[in-house]
C-alpha cells in the first residue's frame, strides 16, 4: 500500500493533470510535477495557481517538486502518473532511457491512442519499453477535471491486473470528494475512456446540426453498443459494460458543458472546418486523433462501428457532416 517512501510523478500540465496533482496533494506530503514550459512552473511557484488550466485551484507549492525535464521527473518517482496528450505522448517520452523506467510503476490518464504506433498507452509502454503489465494501471472516468477543481463529488476506475497496485493510487487519490474503484480491465477500460472521446465528438456534431435530446439519446445507447462490440473483439474477457468505467464515462462526455470533444463536434456541426475547430479550442480533443487511429486498428477486427466511422469521414475525408449523420441516422435503432 501507499508509505512516505512512494514518490509520485506526474507528466503532464494540462487540466486532467492538473487535477490529478490537486487530488494527490490531499494524501502525499510530496508530488513531483513535470511542466515543459518554464514560465509556467515558474508561474505557479509565484502565484500557486497553473496560468492555463484550473486557474481556480491554488497549490501549496511547498508539496510540489518542480521539473521541466521529463526525464529527470521519471528518475524521480516510482510511481508515474502520465497525462500528456497522447498526440504528442510519443515524442516526449522517448527523450527518457529505457533503464530509467525499470522497477517503476505506470498509471495513464491520457485515454489516448499513441498515434504514431497505434497503440493504447498500456501496450506501448508494454511492447516498446518492455514494461510488465502488472506495472500498468489505468485512471478512468467518469470524471472532468473541472469539477475536480470544484471539489464536487466525483468517481474514478483504476484499472490494474495487479491489485495491490491499484489499491495503491486508489488510496493515494481518494478523499473527501473523489471516490475510486479498482478494476482489472486495462484494456477494456483505456480503450472505452478512448472510445467515448470519438462517440462525443458525434455527438457534439449532432447538437451543432440541430439534433435534439431524442435524437442524442438514440446515439449514446447505440454507441455503448458498439463499443461494447470492440472491446470485446479487442480484449473478451467478463466486463459488465454498464459499469461506471464504461457507460458512465461515455455519458459525462457526451452530455457535459466540460466535454472539450463535445465542444470540438458541436463546433463540426455548426460549419467550423477542423483546422478552424482545433484553432478555436484551448485544449486538445482527444477525440479527434483517436478516431483515425481505432479506424485503422479496426482493419484488423472489422467490428461493425458507424458512429466511429461517420466521425472518421467527417474529420480526415472531409464529408460534410449534414450528410454523414444523416446516413447514420438510417443505421441506428
Amino acid at each position: 500500500m501507499l508509505n512516505n517512501k512512494h514518490k509520485i510523478s506526474v507528466l503532464g500540465s494540462g487540466s486532467w493533470a492538473t487535477a490529478l496533482v490537486k487530488l494527490l496533494l490531499n494524501n502525499c506530503n510530496n508530488v513531483n510535477w513535470y511542466i515543459r514550459n518554464q514560465n509556467d512552473i515558474e508561474h505557479i511557484k509565484k502565484h500557486k495557481t497553473n496560468p492555463k488550466y484550473l486557474s481556480s485551484v491554488e497549490f501549496d507549492t511547498t508539496k510540489i517538486n518542480f521539473f521541466n525535464s521529463i526525464s529527470d521527473c521519471v528518475t524521480s518517482g516510482d510511481i508515474i502518473v502520465l497525462a500528456i496528450p497522447s498526440a504528442f505522448f510519443h515524442n516526449q517520452f522517448k527523450t527518457i532511457k529505457h533503464t530509467e523506467l525499470k522497477n517503476k510503476l505506470f498509471f495513464s490518464a491520457i485515454k489516448g491512442i499513441v498515434p504514431e504506433v497505434n497503440l493504447i498507452v498500456g501496450e506501448y509502454l508494454h511492447n516498446e519499453y518492455a514494461i510488465n503489465y502488472d506495472n500498468i494501471g489505468v485512471i478512468t472516468g467518469p470524471c472532468h477535471a473541472e469539477e475536480v477543481a470544484l471539489e464536487k463529488l466525483s468517481y474514478l476506475t483504476i484499472a490494474c491486473q495487479n491489485n495491490t497496485n491499484g489499491l495503491m493510487i486508489s488510496k493515494a487519490l481518494n478523499c473527501r470528494y473523489l471516490n475510486s474503484t479498482v478494476s482489472d480491465d486495462i484494456y477494456g477500460t483505456e480503450y472505452s475512456a478512448v472510445l467515448k472521446n470519438v462517440i462525443a465528438i458525434a455527438g457534439g456534431i449532432c447538437h451543432g446540426l440541430g439534433y435534439g435530446d431524442n435524437f442524442i439519446a438514440v446515439l449514446v445507447s447505440n454507441a455503448i453498443q458498439e463499443i461494447k462490440r470492440f472491446v470485446d473483439a479487442v480484449h473478451p474477457i467478463n466486463r459488465d459494460i454498464n459499469a461506471s468505467a464504461y457507460l458512465g464515462d461515455l455519458l459525462v462526455t457526451v452530455y457535459s458543458q466540460f466535454s472539450r470533444n463535445r465542444t470540438f463536434g458541436n463546433m463540426l456541426g455548426k460549419g467550423y472546418g477542423v483546422k478552424q475547430a482545433q484553432l478555436e479550442m484551448n485544449m486538445v480533443a482527444e477525440g479527434f486523433y483517436a478516431v483515425k487511429c481505432v479506424y485503422e486498428i479496426n482493419s484488423r477486427y472489422k467490428v461493425h462501428m458507424p458512429i466511429t466511422e461517420a466521425v472518421y469521414s467527417i474529420c480526415y475525408l472531409n464529408k460534410p457532416p449534414i450528410k454523414e449523420i444523416e446516413k447514420l441516422t438510417a443505421l441506428l435503432s
